[in-house]
């Protein structure tokens, strides 16, 4: 199962002007909606004696912090979930890509795929290479398949350094 669904913050509000109600709205996508996924996929899961992978998006800012309010639980999320349903052959991890081009976030930021890519560049660690949805899409894949059987319990960081594993957008899934 793979749960992408996520918001990012519309405001640049910190810690000392939060404003709770769009915390609440934000926490109640990221967090709570990556867990009621989890935990229904891993109820179906058990249920069915299935053994695999439940794999979660998260994000740069779950394991630096950042300037913004952002989903910083869901790896917390996604580590507690791999302990417990790992006696069931079930694992969990998670796909944390810097920022990309999509349409949610050239909309957030009113600008198209070249500006966005800008904006992103400099925070990337691999020179040359513009993060895309098919990097993802690949590391998503091979997270989910019995290529990782082993792993659970992990956060792959795609084109950022200082994660778990930071993988650099290339093709190291294919």
């Amino acid at each position: 199962m793979f749960s992408n669904a996520g918001i990012a913050s519309p405001s640049d509000q910190t810690i000392l002007e939060l404003d709770i109600s769009q915390a609440d709205k934000l926490l109640s996508v990221n967090v709570r909606g990556m867990a009621l996924c989890v935990k229904h996929a891993a109820r179906a899961m058990v249920e069915g004696c299935v053994r695999g992978s439940i794999v979660c998006t998260a994000s740069v800012a779950s394991s630096h912090g950042g300037a913004k309010l952002t989903d910083y639980t869901i790896l917390g999320l996604m580590r507690s979930a791999s302990v417990q349903l790992a006696k069931h052959g079930i694992r969990v991890k998670c796909v944390s890509p810097n920022g990309l081009a999509t349409p949610s976030t050239c909309k957030l930021l009113d600008a198209g795929d070249e500006t966005v890519d800008l904006i992103f560049g400099e925070y990337k660690s691999l020179e040359g290479v513009v993060l895309n949805t098919k990097h993802v899409a690949d590391a998503v894949l091979f997270l989910a398949s019995n290529e990782s059987g082993s792993v659970t319990g992990l956060n792959i960081g795609l084109n950022v350094i200082g994660f778990d594993i930071s993988v650099n957008a290339s093709s190291e899934f294919n």
